[in-house]
């Protein structure tokens, strides 16, 4: 028993000590911090998981004309529930990104209709689901300034740079790995990048090749 016990507690440390930590540091193209990029790492390995994992479940607001979040990261499959807070009706027309032509039919995105919120009352909800992967770009056909973002993620480690432009990603597989960045200016996609996960924490800066633009507050 006592072998037993201490060939588990080997196998624990093992896996422990196989995972690292990665900081990635999004610079915009005049090497400014770039929030609200997504940073997706994809190792080679196809063992272990985050410490936390991608939300199954997102709430979407539109609040002052807004989508707020502006971006999300979910797994793929997730569900979403969108509110309207405004007193004025709104649409949720969800397409990928960079798609120039909807089609719902298709299974290209969905289409949702929101009541505005009565006064003294719960404001309207809609839900809808996430079964594709990518970025997704949500827009409102009665109002074309709203515009917002979901990133609908295969690989768990995925995470949306804070206010710094900096991704924490934890317990990543040790060994080779692709590291791909996305942000909702960047029209052309960055291709991914080859890197090597130590045993150690590490750093890695990667750069747009745009200056997003400042978003409405």
């Amino acid at each position: 028993m006592r072998h037993t016990l201490l060939f588990i507690a080997g196998l624990a440390l093992s896996s422990w000590a196989a995972a690292a930590d990665l900081s990635v540091l999004v610079l915009d193209k005049e090497g400014k911090p770039a929030p609200d990029a997504v940073v997706v790492v994809v190792p080679s390995a196809k063992t272990g998981a985050p410490k936390i994992p991608l939300p199954g479940q997102v709430t979407i607001y539109q609040e002052k004309m807004r989508f707020v979040p502006a971006v999300s990261v979910v797994a793929l499959g997730a569900k979403a529930q969108f509110v309207n807070n405004d007193p004025w009706e709104h649409h949720v027309r969800a397409s990928s990104a960079g798609v120039a032509q909807f089609n719902a039919a298709a299974g290209d995105g969905f289409e949702l209709r929101l009541d505005g919120k009565p006064e003294g009352k719960p404001a309207k909800t809609a839900d809808a689901a996430f079964t594709k992967a990518g970025a997704v770009l949500l827009g409102c056909h009665i109002h074309a300034s709203m515009r917002g973002h979901v990133y609908v993620s295969e690989s768990p480690w995925a995470v949306l740079t804070n206010a710094e432009g900096v991704a924490h990603i934890e317990q990543l597989p040790e060994g080779a790995a692709q590291i791909k960045v996305w942000h909702a200016d960047q029209l052309i996609d960055i291709a991914p990048q080859a890197y090597t996960v130590a045993a150690s924490p590490s750093k890695l800066t990667l750069q747009l090749s745009v200056v997003p633009r400042r978003r409405r507050i």
